[in-house]
């Protein structure tokens, strides 16, 4: 039986999601497990900040006016998206990461005070030595509840598609809700900390070993094999 695939990612990553397995013959179903929701913040003043750092594209699509007085100042980007989509928004990017925000923070030379735009639910990071961090909450995800109507799908070869800590979290407490079958269920998922998140009893668990989201979607290509 052909894998029928499940992207809970929230927009506009879902539709881009959908594109890319529509792309690769893949049989995907997209419902978002969060709203992305814009916070109220403030930002310091200008000359008090040396660069940004970026863990995400929301942080940038959500930022809204608190960004301009910023746009001078240069981007770390967790990744390629994120970097685009700073770009997009009229910021020069300076670094773009391939392992995750510690490791992009690890490599920006000192002395340097950088600005964390970030989501609610955010990594804890360790700043090096003559760095120092300023975090501001920009966004939320607001959790969402899968239709009763999707308990149908772990008797179709179920593959999950996790791009995020939370998101498993979500996934996980949903398949109690639901009363779903764990072990007839498979999680593809974007790392580590992500798999780590999604819990326990799950028909397998597969760890993309880049965090993009066209790996996340090439293994889980190869599992349809």
């Amino acid at each position: 039986m052909k894998a029928t695939i499940l992207v809970v990612r929230p927009e506009p990553g879902l539709a881009a999601t959908m594109a890319a397995a529509k792309a690769m013959d893949l049989n995907a179903l997209g419902y978002p497990l969060f709203d992305i929701e814009p916070r109220e913040w403030s930002a310091p003043d200008a000359d008090e900040v040396d660069a940004l750092l970026i863990g995400s594209a929301n942080a940038i699509r959500h930022g809204g006016a608190a960004l301009e007085p910023l746009k001078s100042k240069p981007v770390h980007a967790v990744g390629q998206a994120t970097a685009d989509a700073a770009r997009e928004a009229g910021f020069e990017v300076a670094s773009v990461g391939i392992g995750g925000l510690q490791m992009v923070l690890d490599a920006i030379p000192a002395p340097a005070r950088l600005l964390r735009i970030a989501g609610a639910d955010h990594v804890p990071l360790t700043a090096p030595a003559g760095v120092t961090i300023t975090t501001q909450i920009a966004y939320e995800a607001v959790a969402l509840e899968l239709p009763e109507p999707l308990r149908a799908l772990q008797e179709l070869n179920l593959i999950v598609l996790l791009h995020s800590a939370a998101a498993a979290e979500q996934f996980a407490r949903e398949s109690r809700r639901l009363a779903l079958d764990r072990s007839r269920i498979s999680l593809a998922t974007i790392g580590p900390r992500v798999a780590e998140a999604a819990g326990t009893g799950w028909r397998a668990i597969h760890v993309c070993e880049a965090p993009s989201d066209r790996a996340l979607l090439e293994m889980t290509r190869d599992l349809c094999i």
